[in-house]
């Protein structure tokens, strides 16, 4: 016997039945908003009739029969009465109004768990904010909370979200020392484990407390609607920039607030100094950062102190101009790359001089990227050699003016093998992973306004652009697309974002000058096609 076909709608998969439950609903809510005058009236006629349902059990069967005729005398006089019926209906329909009104309690106040917490934290703050010499103290022991405390929220658990505080004007508000000591002592009183953010109205005598939202982690690597001479370093709160990206996380699009790292001639932070632990999403930032170069047509050159071989994607690929590994290459690439700052530096005079624009190949793009470099000094001391950091004075001190942008990457225990051009030139500071308040501070130039985490994604930590403030920031996810540990969605956005591989043979950087191979010298380049 033949099988009869499944009806349409369960044939259809599940994609129909979702879109329609998900219709159904909108509609139900729909409906609810405009027919909510009739339910809460059909309501009050439910209780009214309860009501009277109740009263005529309650009533003595001997009392019953004047009761319905006191009740007839009152329908007759109403319906003799002129608009009587009609004024009876009006009358009923308020009366069930009023008693099908939503009676939901609307909290005004903090419960018993949290006027403790609040009393708590309000004892907690008197010996700072408090002087014997004060003859009526806003802050004293036994006192009350409530003339400090102006404003405060409450998570689900009982801990607090939001605390507006007014403090004397005494305080010493204007020094770093004082700052912190409050905001550890809020840190510890409120809950540990979350960020907290603090923000200081010296003018006012105020301090707000809020508890910020974890920054997403699920946001990979992919094409961001940018302009060339823009890098994005990672995605920070909605308060700090004026400026939204659309991302899509996982399949979900939605727009997020970057922090953007404009480089080029006009930059007034051309190169960039990224600090972390091992782990902590340095080598995450430095592979975004060449991505979003090639795209834009960038020459990418990288020397990789680690030796782990998280570059190696990139290696042969249209636009790199060479990773290396070794002392010796990194040597011979980095006297390659100021030699090249020095060329690009003297053709785009002599352009200049003779009244012509600048030749094309010194206004593309060169980005020096050096992931541990403090590691190839320290080979290159062993075997007797010269430092390769000596190299890049020339890029970081010209490389602005030549279109050459320098981001290197330690670990917190080698920053002191950096040179001090390295310290002086990169004004685009980040920190990444787990550190303390100085150390963020002694990196970045300033503490930051929130607390550090305990426990912190990769690629989770601050950034400072110039004399900028302190953003927290989150690299979005650039993991090695060879790494079997990493997840398949964030390797896949990697793998799409790779250019092509040159043919054997081929020019590494849209025909470019190539850097030397390992252990060859180093020859100023020709400069005789650029003479006027």
């Amino acid at each position: 016997m033949a099988r009869r076909p499944l009806p349409r709608i369960l044939s259809s998969g599940t994609v129909s039945l979702t879109r329609g439950r998900d219709l159904a609903r909108t509609a139900a809510d729909s409906a609810t908003d405009v027919l909510h005058p009739l339910l809460t009236i059909g309501r009050g006629l439910r209780i009214l009739a309860s009501a009277g349902r109740r009263k005529w059990s309650e009533t003595p069967k001997d009392k019953r029969g004047p009761a319905l005729f006191l009740g007839a005398a009152c329908v007759l006089v109403v319906a003799l009465v002129p608009y009587g019926p009609l004024l009876a209906l009006i009358t009923l329909m308020a009366a069930a109004a009023w008693q099908g009104r939503d009676r939901t309690p609307v909290k005004t106040g903090p419960g018993d768990a949290e006027t403790e917490r609040l009393a708590s934290l309000y004892e907690a703050l008197v010996p700072y904010f408090s002087t014997p010499e004060d003859p009526s103290p806003l802050f004293a022991h036994g006192g009350e909370w409530d003339k400090a405390f102006s404003g405060y929220e409450f998570d689900e658990a009982g801990r607090v979200t939001r605390l507006h505080i007014r403090y004397p004007a005494y305080f010493t508000d204007g020094e770093a020392a004082s700052r912190a000591r409050i905001e550890a002592l809020l840190h510890a009183k409120s809950g540990r484990g979350r960020e907290y953010l603090f923000e200081w109205d010296e003018e006012g005598n105020q301090l707000d407390l809020s508890v910020l939202a974890a920054l997403p982690t699920g946001i990979a690597a992919q094409p961001f609607v940018t302009s060339p001479g823009e890098t994005v370093l990672g995605f920070t709160d909605a308060g700090s920039v004026r400026r939204t990206l659309p991302v899509l996380e996982g399949d979900q699009p939605r727009d997020v607030p970057p922090v953007i790292w404009r480089t080029g001639p006009r930059a007034t932070e051309p190169h960039l100094l990224a600090v972390g632990q091992p782990g902590s999403g340095t080598s995450t930032l430095l592979r975004s950062i060449a991505l979003q170069a090639l795209r834009h047509g960038g020459d990418v050159l990288i020397v990789e102190g680690g030796g782990s071989g998280e570059y190696s994607c990139l290696t042969g690929r249209g636009g790199v101009i060479a990773v290396e590994c070794g002392p010796v290459g990194a040597l011979a690439t980095l006297e390659w790359a100021a030699k090249e700052t020095e060329r690009r530096l003297i053709a785009a005079h002599r352009a200049r001089e003779a009244g012509r624009p600048a030749p094309e190949d010194t206004r593309r793009p060169l980005w020096i990227l050096l992931d541990r470099p403090s590691v190839l000094a320290h080979l290159a001391a062993a075997e007797g050699g010269p430092d390769p950091l000596a190299q890049l004075q020339v890029p970081l001190r010209h490389g602005r003016a030549a279109h050459v942008t320098v981001a290197v990457t330690e670990q917190f225990e080698h920053l002191e093998l950096l040179h001090d051009a390295v310290w002086q030139h990169t004004r685009a500071r980040v920190v990444l992973g787990p550190a303390t308040i100085q150390q963020v501070a002694d990196v970045l130039g300033l503490p930051p306004h929130t607390t550090p985490p305990a426990q912190v994604p990769p690629g989770r930590g601050y950034a400072r652009l110039g004399s900028g403030p302190v953003h927290r920031l989150q690299v979005p996810a650039t993991p090695d697309p060879y790494d079997d540990d990493a997840q398949p969605a964030f390797r896949q956005a990697v793998l799409e974002l790779l250019p092509e591989r040159l043919a054997p043979g081929g020019t590494g950087s849209r025909g470019q000058a190539q850097p030397p191979a390992q252990g060859s010298a180093v020859d100023t380049p020709e400069l005789a096609s650029e003479t006027p």
